[in-house]
Protein backbone atom coordinates (compact mmCIF):
# COMPACT_ATOMS: atom_id res chain seq x y z
CA UNK A 1 0.00 0.00 0.00
CA UNK A 2 2.69 2.54 1.00
CA UNK A 3 4.69 1.43 -2.56
CA UNK A 4 1.12 2.58 -4.36
CA UNK A 5 1.55 5.90 -2.22
CA UNK A 6 4.76 6.34 -3.91
CA UNK A 7 4.43 6.18 -6.80
CA UNK A 8 0.84 8.20 -7.21
CA UNK A 9 2.57 11.20 -5.14
CA UNK A 10 5.02 11.85 -7.81
CA UNK A 11 2.44 11.06 -10.83
CA UNK A 12 -0.08 13.74 -8.85
CA UNK A 13 2.63 16.41 -9.14
CA UNK A 14 3.31 15.73 -12.92
CA UNK A 15 -0.63 16.27 -13.60
CA UNK A 16 -0.62 19.24 -11.66
CA UNK A 17 2.09 20.63 -13.37
CA UNK A 18 1.09 20.02 -16.75
CA UNK A 19 -1.83 21.34 -16.63
CA UNK A 20 -0.42 24.30 -14.81
CA UNK A 21 1.69 24.24 -17.47
CA UNK A 22 -0.48 24.26 -20.13
CA UNK A 23 -2.97 26.92 -18.77
CA UNK A 24 0.12 29.70 -17.59
CA UNK A 25 2.22 29.66 -20.72
CA UNK A 26 3.45 33.61 -20.03
CA UNK A 27 7.32 33.97 -19.71
CA UNK A 28 8.53 34.58 -16.27
CA UNK A 29 12.25 35.61 -15.15
CA UNK A 30 13.27 33.92 -11.56
CA UNK A 31 14.82 36.52 -9.27
CA UNK A 32 16.96 35.06 -5.88
CA UNK A 33 18.85 37.92 -4.31
CA UNK A 34 20.43 40.32 -6.90
CA UNK A 35 20.29 37.44 -9.86
CA UNK A 36 17.74 37.01 -12.58
CA UNK A 37 17.09 34.53 -14.81
CA UNK A 38 16.12 34.34 -18.22
CA UNK A 39 12.71 34.53 -19.32
CA UNK A 40 10.46 31.04 -19.58
CA UNK A 41 7.42 29.70 -18.74
CA UNK A 42 5.86 29.26 -15.48
CA UNK A 43 5.18 25.60 -16.04
CA UNK A 44 8.64 24.75 -16.99
CA UNK A 45 9.91 26.85 -14.12
CA UNK A 46 7.34 24.87 -11.26
CA UNK A 47 8.68 21.75 -13.15
CA UNK A 48 12.04 22.74 -12.34
CA UNK A 49 10.93 24.12 -8.79
CA UNK A 50 9.22 20.50 -8.18
CA UNK A 51 12.11 18.21 -9.18
CA UNK A 52 15.21 20.50 -7.23
CA UNK A 53 12.76 19.96 -3.96
CA UNK A 54 12.31 16.22 -4.78
CA UNK A 55 16.20 15.85 -5.28
CA UNK A 56 17.00 17.87 -2.31
CA UNK A 57 14.30 15.87 -0.17
CA UNK A 58 16.10 12.63 -1.34
CA UNK A 59 19.52 13.90 -0.63
CA UNK A 60 18.16 15.14 3.28
CA UNK A 61 16.59 11.14 3.66
CA UNK A 62 20.11 9.84 1.99
CA UNK A 63 22.15 12.20 4.55
CA UNK A 64 20.22 11.80 7.70
CA UNK A 65 19.96 7.79 7.53
CA UNK A 66 18.58 6.38 4.11
CA UNK A 67 15.06 4.85 4.23
CA UNK A 68 12.36 5.82 6.96
CA UNK A 69 10.51 2.67 6.24
CA UNK A 70 13.13 0.37 7.36
CA UNK A 71 13.56 2.12 10.28
CA UNK A 72 9.86 1.11 11.11
CA UNK A 73 10.04 -2.53 10.11
CA UNK A 74 13.22 -3.03 12.45
CA UNK A 75 10.94 -1.81 15.25
CA UNK A 76 8.26 -4.15 14.89
CA UNK A 77 8.08 -7.60 17.13
CA UNK A 78 8.50 -11.02 15.55
CA UNK A 79 5.50 -12.86 15.67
Amino acid sequence: MIRLLLALVPAIWVVAIAIIAVQNATPVSFRLLNLQSIEIPFGVLLAFCAAAGMLLAALVLLVLGGNPLRSRQKQRPEP
